[in-house]
């Protein structure tokens, strides 16, 4: 249903609208089979590089390469069969059940005027399978819940029978259930996963490296629990945390606390230690 999973560099890749820079040189790989997060404060450019790797943007300047190929060469068929994205608050086409929506995932793979065949309707079939979305198929999918939608999506991209996911806030909007349901078929699917996430506990549980943006620059990757510190978040996200590992999952585990009382800032500013 997939295919093999495609190797990502992204190589100084430059993004700018009338001359302000919103991407200033990332540099950002994903090995075959990883998932690989990429957080940082709203405004960093994380939607931008998503959009760069996946096709809807071009970069100006820099390259994306899939497989060592510049996908920047690629036509817009040949790279749908590289990479498939599942955009942030993606819909389907209005009237449409689930597995017509998941059935547009193969026009990459036919010519415009041809039609569906049987080794569509099976793949189609396999991803609605894999994604837990069977039961409702033929359901409209503006009549679905926030969860149902994602899993089509993610079945959608699935039958462009691809090695390189490109999953937009795939988290987004759902509830704390059908966010671990999501990230959890993410992670066990046989692809290259590139995710943009907001929860970095969640990034840090489910993903094998992350990237942090901060005004359009990487400034830090690695494992989770290289790079989720307790100094990073307070300069990237100028909030206070305490940083332990979880029981159970052993991955990092932030917990946020809340900001300084105005008297105590103000005496850490001046370097004092007066008593409350």
């Amino acid at each position: 249903m997939t295919g093999s999973p495609v190797e990502l560099t992204v190589e100084a890749v430059r993004y700018e609208i009338d001359g302000q820079p919103l991407l200033r040189g990332v540099d950002l790989t994903a090995r075959p089979g990883e998932t690989v997060a990429v957080v940082g404060p709203n405004g960093s450019g994380k939607t931008t590089l998503l959009r760069c790797v996946y096709g809807t943007l071009r970069p100006t300047a820099g390259r994306v390469l899939l497989d060592g190929r510049d996908a920047g060469l690629l036509s817009v068929k040949e790279r749908a069969r590289k990479v498939a994205a599942v955009p942030q608050d993606g819909s389907g086409v209005p009237g449409l059940t689930v597995r017509e929506v998941v059935a547009m995932g193969r026009s990459p793979h036919k010519r415009f005027w041809e039609q569906d065949g049987p080794g569509d309707a099976l793949h189609v079939d396999r991803a609605l399978e894999t994604v837990g979305a069977t039961a409702f198929a033929e359901r409209r999918f503006e009549e679905l819940s926030g969860g149902e939608r994602q899993r089509a999506l993610v079945a959608r991209a699935l039958v462009q029978g691809t090695g390189l996911l490109a999953l937009d806030e795939p988290t987004n909007h759902l509830d704390i259930r059908y966010q671990l349901e999501v990230l959890d078929l993410v992670r066990g699917l046989p692809t290259t996963s590139l995710l943009v996430l907001h929860d970095l506990n969640l990034a840090a549980s489910f993903c094998d490296r992350l990237y942090v943006l901060a005004a359009g620059r990487v400034v830090a990757a690695g494992p989770p629990g290289e790079v989720l510190t307790e100094d990073l978040l307070a300069e990237v996200y100028g909030v206070r945390t305490r940083i332990g590992i979880h029981p159970t999952t052993a991955a990092p585990n932030v917990v946020y606390l809340p900001p300084e009382p105005p008297t105590a800032r103000l005496r850490h500013a001046a370097g004092g230690t007066a008593a409350p």
